[in-house]
């Protein structure tokens, strides 16, 4: 059994970012880049599978030397095979270019299961993983708390507010982790040590910049700015509705 595990280095989130000159970036230069949390889950998900079903664990990663980072993470969490994807010079990737990449590397490597957090804490766009699932004809579950894989059969779990649903499925599939699903393990010394001397396999996505166009441009980005307004509305006070639904509008045009 072969699994594929995507992972990602994200600024670290106790850092407050800068918006760039040109208002349309953020500045992460200065910024200190670590495992995306919810990628962590899925790294351990895919080691105890390992440890369980005997299974072989890639882990990938697509960029430049963020990417080498954060193969180098779970090389210290336990995985043992990583791969660099680098996407074509100067590529805008935004997810759906993202996952072009990641299928043309994956197509090659036919895991018979592909884990992922459910989202990276940098955008949040919480859709390379189901996009890739697209593009290689492959069952998907997504923000899984649960995994069980039985007969060549997985079992997921994903958590509602009023309770779970529950999904059966064949391999291949793709399914991206939820916090709480696990408890992932910490790397020790020696493994932080080792991963550092790890060879870390190089292959090109293979892909024309014509075909990885974001499809949308950026034209503004800005910081939320913390301060909260607050006005009480009396019940009784004639208007009230019509005087709030004014305020909103008149906010979201500023």
């Amino acid at each position: 059994m072969k699994i594929a595990v995507l992972v990602k280095s994200v600024p670290d989130t106790a850092v407050i970012p800068e918006i760039g000159p040109n208002g349309v970036a953020v500045v992460t230069g200065h910024l200190d880049f670590v495992l995306n949390p919810f990628d962590e889950y899925a790294v351990e998900a895919a080691l105890q599978m390992k440890q369980t079903h005997g299974a072989e664990v890639t882990a990938l990663s697509l960029g430049g030397e963020e990417a080498r980072q954060a193969l180098r993470a779970a090389f210290a969490m336990g995985i043992e095979i990583g791969v660099q994807v680098r996407p074509p010079r100067g590529a805008e990737l935004t997810g759906r270019g993202i996952a072009l990449c990641l299928a043309q590397v994956l197509r090659n490597l036919a895991p018979d299961l592909i884990l992922a957090g459910k989202q990276a804490v940098d955008g949040d766009g919480a859709q390379v993983a189901e996009r890739l699932a697209e593009h290689l004809g492959y069952l998907h579950a997504s923000a899984v708390t649960r995994l069980a894989l039985e007969n060549g059969r997985l079992t997921a779990h994903q958590a509602f507010e009023e309770g779970q649903l529950v999904l059966e499925m064949p391999l291949p599939a793709v399914i991206t982790t939820e916090k709480g699903i696990n408890e992932p393990r910490y790397p020790t010394l020696p493994r932080i040590l080792k991963a550092r001397r790890m060879e870390i396999q190089e292959l090109d996505a293979g892909l024309s910049d014509a075909r990885l166009e974001p499809g949308w441009r950026v034209e503004r980005i800005s910081i939320p700015r913390p301060e909260r307004h607050r006005r009480l509305f009396s019940e009784h006070e004639a208007g009230g509705v019509e005087h709030l639904i004014g305020l909103l509008q008149q906010k979201s045009r500023s």
